[in-house]
């Protein structure tokens, strides 16, 4: 789950700190990570090798940030187990049998309580 979620997360990171976001594919919503402060931000280098050493660390920093911001959205995504799709917890019902989406529950007569009313979320 936390390859398919990398994969799919976008960056909306900046000189100044890193933010990730992902939308579901059921109802369009954005989720946002919660936004990380580059270290050196605002700090101008002194020198050239200053300024490798701050492009060296902004990488390090940004690779940190994806994947805490992975970690934390796996607790607000699921993937449906019929279509593949990536489903916010508001989308994901947890039903008696399987848990999917609100789209596959609805094709197959299925009920089932939203993830995130249930106080649920995948690990």
């Amino acid at each position: 789950m936390k390859q398919i979620l990398s994969n799919s997360i976008r960056e909306d990171s900046d000189a100044d700190g890193f933010l990730f976001s992902l939308n579901c594919t059921e109802c369009g919503k954005n989720w946002h990570s919660t936004p990380i402060h580059f270290s050196k931000a605002g700090i101008e280098p002194k020198s050239e090798f200053k300024e490798t050493i701050y492009r060296t660390l902004y990488r390090r920093e940004q690779q940190r940030a994806r994947e805490q911001a992975v970690a934390e959205a796996a607790h607000y995504f699921n993937r449906c187990p019929l279509c593949g799709r990536l489903i916010c917890n508001d989308c994901f019902l947890v039903c008696d049998d399987l848990d999917m989406c609100r789209s596959c529950a609805e094709e197959l007569h299925e009920t089932g309580e939203p993830a995130s009313f249930a106080g649920w979320a995948r690990d």
